[in-house]
């Protein structure tokens, strides 16, 4: 009976604490622009440890407005942090506000850069259906109204969908930047000059870099040789392509040598966006931190700088993700022919290691693998059920 109620106890805490909000928005389109700067902006991560919050997104339509401010990226995380509610409001909650009316604090203001109390959120029932979102300060004015409930794990995390951008002119306030380190100059000094190049010139692609270096970058940059023998490849792709590819080099988080010698598990990207996985497993082997992808494994080789909030790495090989190239699998040997006079001889087989040689579609095995190759990630409630399962297993023996 003991062993009942602990893994009753075990199922409770492991469905608690199993929400991740990226993964929640991602089969939803419309809002793949809040995702995404959820995901460069490490928003995404301070909502996935936090329980008892809503999450207030907007869609790519109410996002444009801010787009085309073009904040810096520590700007973007506190709008975004604004929109993150220190409390659970879901639908029927959102509609049965005491007095009408709520003050709630956000993660924005939790940080500590809110300006006094610019970092609360007031809610109102106008009646009639509508509930309106705006700053504690702005005289009533309704910045935007609920729409519709996304998601709700009861008191966890409600996931709900408003019409605009709250507006924050504290949030929205420029940031001091790291510095301005030129990323491809240290690329390019360290042997990793080809890389370098072709990052300069895939446009959107460094910008991306650039912009998660003001918060947290670690950058995997293969060496001149890997880079060089690639660059034939990378030519046949076309410019959408070529940007994934290699965003898929680097993540939106600092990382150190420690940090992947003791992170065994799936990794994501900045190439990582809704249903494009674009991710890799890291791997320690004896002292060596290797990289796999469904196509090839690269090594860690050596430290160009380790620097919060920027890490770049060495790696001997180009990471080749599967969603641009089939999986590269080793070739059924024939059995050896009869000796036959004047018989021609066989073409060699291709190398195993040898990627496809040029970007195609994945295939339905493909697929399969990279749905099972998912449920080793190690965030949310996952990792936390691997962790109890362990312990569960221990009580039991």
């Amino acid at each position: 009976m003991q062993l009942r109620q602990i893994a009753a106890v075990v199922f409770f805490i492991a469905a608690v604490q199993a929400h991740n909000i990226t993964e929640i928005l991602e089969n939803s389109p419309e809002f793949s622009i809040f995702n995404r700067y959820l995901t460069a902006t490490h928003v995404a991560d301070e909502i996935n440890r936090r329980e008892t919050i809503t999450v207030c997104v907007v869609n790519n339509a109410g996002m444009s407005n801010l787009i085309g401010k073009h904040l810096s990226i520590n700007s973007m995380k506190n709008v975004l942090s604004f929109h993150v509610l220190l409390d659970y409001f879901d639908n029927l909650k959102l509609h049965d506000l005491a007095n009408g009316t709520a003050l709630t604090s956000t993660v924005f203001q939790a940080t500590g850069s809110a300006q006094g109390a610019s970092g609360f959120v007031n809610i109102t029932d106008l009646k009639g259906g509508v509930v309106s979102f705006g700053t504690m300060d702005n005289g009533g004015k309704t910045d935007a109204v609920y729409v519709k409930s996304l998601k709700e794990i009861p008191y966890n995390i409600s996931v709900i969908h408003i019409s605009n951008v709250i507006s924050s002119p504290d949030a929205e306030a420029p940031m001091p930047t790291t510095g301005g380190m030129n990323l491809t100059s240290v690329m390019s000094a360290h042997g990793c000059k080809i890389f370098a190049e072709t990052l300069l010139a895939a446009i959107d692609a460094e910008k991306m870099f650039n912009e998660n270096a003001e918060v947290g970058l670690t950058v995997f940059c293969p060496g001149d040789d890997a880079f060089k023998k690639f660059l034939p490849i990378y030519k046949k792709l076309n410019k959408d392509q070529q940007q994934s590819l290699m965003e898929y080099h680097a993540t939106s988080v600092f990382l150190t040598m420690d940090n992947l010698k003791s992170s065994n598990g799936m990794m994501n990207t900045l190439a990582t966006s809704g249903a494009n996985k674009y991710d890799f497993e890291v791997k320690n082997e004896g002292n060596d931190v290797t990289l796999k992808t469904k196509v090839v494994t690269a090594r860690i080789t050596g430290t160009l700088i380790e620097e919060q909030p920027v890490a770049i790495y060495t790696i001997d090989k180009v990471l080749l993700p599967r969603e641009l190239f089939k999986v590269s699998l080793a070739p059924t040997p024939a059995p050896s022919p009869e000796p036959v006079a004047d018989s021609p001889r066989s073409p060699s087989p291709p190398s195993p290691d040898s990627p496809a040689p040029s970007p195609s579609p994945s295939t339905d095995d493909d697929q399969a693998a990279a749905d099972s190759n998912s449920a080793d990630r190690f965030g949310g409630g996952r990792f936390i059920f691997g962790v109890f399962g362990l312990w569960l297993f221990n009580l039991m023996i």
